[in-house]
């Protein structure tokens, strides 16, 4: 990227190298930072898994959130759906090798996670606002 700001010989401020919108950083947090798009990539590392396991793995999450995330990642190539069963209907859900290649980011992102312990400082965040 390289962006820097200059003063010119007027004393104006003036950007070089701007970032152009959108800039890389926004194109992949469009893709991988959305709500549950992370989480969901990261639960099916270890191969296929069906949806409503995948909604027991995500706790939180609704089925009708976790069913947005995927379709946006299966249109987005990261992910690939495969009908298992016709009756009752079974699905499962499996990484492409798009969404394959995010899981080092998404594991650089745990570490960091875990190592600065980010979750307690967003509460101590959120509680002193």
């Amino acid at each position: 990227m390289g962006s820097s700001v200059k003063t010119d010989t007027k004393g104006r401020k003036i950007v070089l190298n701007e970032c152009k919108e959108p800039c890389s950083v926004e194109k992949g947090m469009r893709l991988i930072g959305g709500k549950w798009k992370g989480t969901i990539l990261y639960h099916l590392k270890d191969g296929p898994v069906r949806f409503n396991d995948l909604a027991r793995m995500l706790g939180g999450a609704s089925k009708k959130m976790i069913d947005q995330r995927l379709k946006e990642l299966e249109s987005e190539d990261m992910v690939v759906r495969k009908v298992i069963s016709d009756r009752p209907i079974a699905v499962s859900y499996e990484l492409t090798e798009f969404g394959r290649s995010a899981l080092d980011i998404l594991e650089q992102i745990r570490l960091w996670s875990e190592k600065y312990n980010v979750g307690e400082k967003v509460k101590a965040v959120a509680v002193s606002a």
